[in-house]
Order: structure tokens, then sequence, then C-alpha cells
């Protein structure tokens, strides 16, 4: 039996609402989650599951998607990529080739959407990646999309608050060299540092590899450097980690983050060495407003926690998802031809108001919108802090 776990939940065996006589004859919508269920960050799997499963009670909740005056049942392929390339790869290759899914929302991290986003788009079938920063995720690839903003935007963003906020000149970056995610970021930051403030300005840029739970190596260099700060681009198993590790060398200064410290384990793993720390993100829970707050009161309800920001993501992927089929008009059946209606109504997305902030996509597949800095508060809350756009 292969490895992966297979989720499939379908409209019909949920048994939410009478199912309608047409149903049995209408072929249904197949969406695939391609998530990371188990493996180094199955919180992020959690949300990605939790808020698709939520928007399918709501299509559910409406007797199916209406679509050119006439309802499709709606069935979610949900699969465990184990947080690994080659797993998400495989994830891929099956729900286009054997679910037949219309569309693929995920995956989250970048080392595994990067090369799933190749195999969608070798097999043009639409994907969104929620959660995916790195350019790579959609370059020169008419069939990928995401939900959230890019690395080169997010880089620039960390660089300018840090100087606006602290007026620091010397900067140190910790980051997973073997890692797409906080290695693209980490770039782009030293390169946005250094253009604010001098080739040099990065004084230590250390790196290690994933699995490491040991940095005590590097965050002596890095205290030794005489940085005024740290940023480090790392998932929330990492984060806490650093961050105790560098406290307890007795390097007192900031430790600033990027949008992956956005998950709720971030605190709970890191205690109190996180309060008062900053980090750029996509949308802040405390203070949270209209449909935000709409969400955010229903996620905690139903699941007992505050929904992260990759919860919120994957809300407006698979609403953004759920806009682009209306678009389209109307289902025939095949395929072939109902893939690329959806890729071509996702491209002509404008002013699509998410949870996350509104959002118009480029001719890459990439979305224009806000980024957030947030504050972690002696409450472990993440308090918005000031907004930041393009």
């Amino acid at each position: 039996m292969r490895k992966g776990m297979i989720f499939v939940v379908v409209c019909m065996a949920m048994g939410l609402i009478s199912t309608p006589s047409a149903w049995s004859k209408t072929k249904p919508i197949k969406i695939g989650i391609n998530a990371p269920i188990t493996g180094d960050i199955p919180k992020v799997g959690e949300g990605t599951k939790f808020a698709a499963q939520m928007w399918l009670e709501d299509v559910m909740a409406d007797g199916g998607l209406t679509i050119g005056g006439k309802k499709y049942p709606v069935e979610l392929v949900i699969e465990d990529n184990e947080a690994k390339a080659e797993s998400a790869v495989k994830v891929a290759t099956k729900m286009i080739t054997e679910d037949e899914i219309l569309v693929m929302v995920g995956p989250q991290a970048s080392k595994q959407a990067v090369p799933a986003g190749e195999v969608a788009n070798n097999y043009k079938t639409p994907m969104i990646s929620p959660w995916s920063t790195n350019p790579d995720t959609t370059k020169e690839r008419p069939y990928v999309f995401r939900a959230c903003f890019l690395d080169p935007f997010q880089g620039p963003v960390i660089a300018n608050f840090i100087k606006e906020e602290f007026n620091f000149k010397k900067a140190a970056v910790l980051y997973d060299v073997a890692s797409d995610y906080p290695k693209g970021l980490a770039e782009f930051f030293k390169k946005a540092w250094e253009d604010l403030n001098g080739p040099g300005s990065v004084v230590a840029f250390e790196s290690f590899t994933t699995k490491d739970t040991d940095f005590s190596s590097q965050l002596t260099k890095i205290k030794q450097s005489g940085a005024e700060f740290i940023f480090t681009p790392q998932y929330y198993n990492e984060v806490a980690l650093i961050v105790q590790q560098a406290h307890e060398l007795g390097f007192k200064a900031p430790i600033v983050g990027s949008d992956s410290w956005g998950s709720a384990e971030t605190v709970k793993l890191c205690g109190k060495d996180c309060y008062g720390l900053f980090f750029s993100t996509h949308y802040a829970a405390a203070g949270a407003k209209g449909e935000t707050k709409k969400f955010i009161d229903r996620y905690k309800e139903k699941h007992g926690y505050v929904p992260d920001d990759v919860a919120a993501l994957t809300w407006d992927a698979m609403r953004l998802v759920e806009t682009a089929l209306v678009n389209c008009g109307k289902i025939t059946g095949k395929i072939e031809k109902d893939r690329q209606c959806l890729r071509d109504a996702l491209a002509k997305v404008k002013d699509f108001n998410g949870i996350t902030g509104k959002m118009t996509f480029t001719e890459e597949g990439d979305p224009i919108k806000c980024a957030v800095v947030v504050r972690i508060s002696e409450k472990g809350e993440f308090e918005f802090y000031k907004s930041v756009c393009p």
C-alpha cells in the first residue's frame, strides 16, 4: 500500500444536507488538496484541511456549487505530501492523472510547491498555492497561481521595517540552505538590507540543513559578529529552538521572522522567549473585523484555536476557485476543456476581496496585495502592528 494517506471528502458522504436527485446524474467537481498532513509541519496540513472542509460545508449547505444556473456536487481529494518534495510530486501526479481533479489547491510550502507546480503546469491543470512565496512556484507556469505575496516583496518589507523601526545597521541572517523558501527569502532580505545600508552590512549570513536542531555554532558566530538583530525565515518547529538557544547564549537583541512564523504552534513551542518579537505575514487575527473575523470565530469555535495564516490563505484559495468556476459559466464534463476555462478565469480575477486582503492577479499568476507586520504580544497573541503595500 502506498505510504501517503488518502482522505476523500465527498459531499454526499458527509450527510449534512439532503441529496438532490439531480446530483446522481451530475459528475462531481473534484478539487485536490495537496497538504503536509504528516512530516515536519503537520499544523500546516491541519489548517489547510480544516479550511478546505469549512468551505465545502458552505457549498453543501447551498445544495452544491451553482455554475451557469446548474448545481454541481463537489468532492475534495485530500492527500498527504508528508512535507516532502518527492511526495508532493507523486500526490500531484496521482490527483491529476488518476483522480481527474479539476484544480489543485496546495502545496503550501515552497519546497513542495515548486516541484508540484511543474507537474501541474505540464499537465495543464490549474494549481493555487495558498502559502508559497518563492517566485519559482509560478515563474513561466501559466497554470500555476498563488494566494500570497512573493519573497521579492517580503524581503524588502522586512528590511525597510527594521530600518525604520530600530535604525539598525548590522544584520545577521540564519536560514535553512536546503529548503527553497528560507533560502530564497534570506537572499532577498540580504540584498534589500545591503541596498539600504551598504555592502557588508549583513555581518553574518549563517545557514544550516533541514532537521538540524543545534544552532549553537551559528548563533555564537552571529553574537560575535556584532549583529544588532537576527532575521530567520524559518518554520514554527525551528523558530522556538533558534530563539531559545540564542537567548541561552546571551543574545538579547531582536529576532525577526517572516510569514512562516504565522502558525499557532510558534508561540506554543517558543513561549515567552518569542514575546515582543516581530514578523511579516498575510493577516493578523487579533483585532480582525468583517468577513475575516467571521472566519476566525467560526474556525475557533469548530477547532478550538485561532486559525493561522495558512488556514486563512487556504480559505481565500478555495473561494478563488469558486469565483473562477462561476465565471466560467458552465462545466462541459470534458476535463481538458474545463481545466483550461478555470485557468483562464483565474487569470482574469480582479479586486477579489479575500479575508487576507484584496487581490488582483498579474499575468504571472501572482496577486498584488499588502503585507502585514505582526508583533507577538505579552499574551502570546499575533497583534497587527502595521500594513505595508506594494
